[in-house]
């Protein structure tokens, strides 16, 4: 949805510069650092295995890692600040010392975690309440002059897949996106650092996250970079017939392929090669050119 001078977001954080290229699909690697994610159950829970997945994320081409402390699987609790800095905190400290390492993303709702990030090594916010849980964030994200990542919602995350109901699931997710975004752009955030996520499988069934993947040209407002993040959802596993989320990274790569031809322009994946092939192959058919750009690993 980026096009001509807006190819590249060039952005600085505590005096170290950053660049994503949106002349082709950014990928963001996921890091779940939680005892009970719903798509590895804590295997990356310890700092030692959340590197190592870090690693490879990053020697199979991710862009951008992004670190969530806290789970926000359908039916979760919050986890307070004080045990999401405990997680976050090593695992931070050496990327942040890691030579050649990505933007790193933080998955924060909560102003104080952001900014204790953000003086860590962070230099992006992924917030899903999109500032509804703590407005501050936003006062942050401006005063870093970093990107924030809005996302749409149902809800909390204890209970948005009870019967979520929408008139008008597109519209109505566009709406929101646009008054979030313009929320963000009176606290002073410039509209080339906004990306907006229409949060599909937070308080969407399986026949909204559908819709909403087919219209994705027509959930996000014009002019603003976009998120799809689909990785190892529960609707591809509708879909598949698999119940197991690691099972399920052939179909987020196939949904991925569409989210690109439909114009998203950046993905969020468990497992950063399969989605990423699928893109370059999306992406040129798209352009209807082999004369895509590279994408080398950082």
């Amino acid at each position: 949805m980026v096009c001509g001078s807006d190819k590249l977001l060039s952005w600085s954080c505590l005096g170290r510069k950053y660049q994503l290229d949106f002349s082709r699909t950014v990928v963001m690697g996921i890091i779940n650092i939680t005892p009970d994610s719903f798509s590895d159950g804590g295997l990356f829970f310890s700092p030692e295995k959340a590197l190592e997945l870090a690693d490879r994320h990053i020697a199979e081409g991710a862009d951008l890692l992004d670190l969530g402390p806290e789970t926000t699987r359908p039916g979760s609790l919050p986890t307070n600040l004080d045990e999401q800095w405990r997680r976050l905190n090593p695992v931070l400290s050496s990327l942040n010392k890691k030579e050649g390492c990505p933007p790193i993303s933080i998955d924060a709702n909560l102003s104080l975690i952001a900014e204790k990030a953000l003086n860590s090594g962070a230099s992006i916010i992924n917030d899903i309440y999109a500032g509804r849980k703590d407005p501050k964030i936003f006062e942050v994200a401006a005063s870093y002059g970093v990107p924030i990542i809005l996302m749409h919602m149902l809800g909390e995350p204890r209970t948005m897949q009870i019967e979520p109901h929408y008139d008008d699931v597109v519209s109505e997710v566009r709406d929101f996106l646009n008054e979030r975004a313009q929320i963000a752009m009176d606290a002073g955030i410039p509209k080339e650092r906004i990306i907006l996520d229409p949060g599909l499988g937070f308080g969407k069934n399986a026949d909204h996250n559908l819709i909403l993947l087919n219209r994705f040209p027509e959930c996000i407002p014009e002019g603003f970079r976009s998120l799809m993040a689909l990785s190892r959802k529960a609707f591809l596993g509708r879909i598949t017939g698999y119940t197991e989320a690691k099972k399920r990274d052939q179909a987020t790569a196939a949904a991925n392929a569409i989210a690109v031809l439909k114009g998203a322009d950046m993905i969020r994946v468990h497992n950063v090669a399969p989605s990423l092939d699928a893109c370059q192959v999306a992406l040129a058919t798209k352009m209807e050119s082999l004369n895509v750009a590279p994408h080398e690993p950082f």
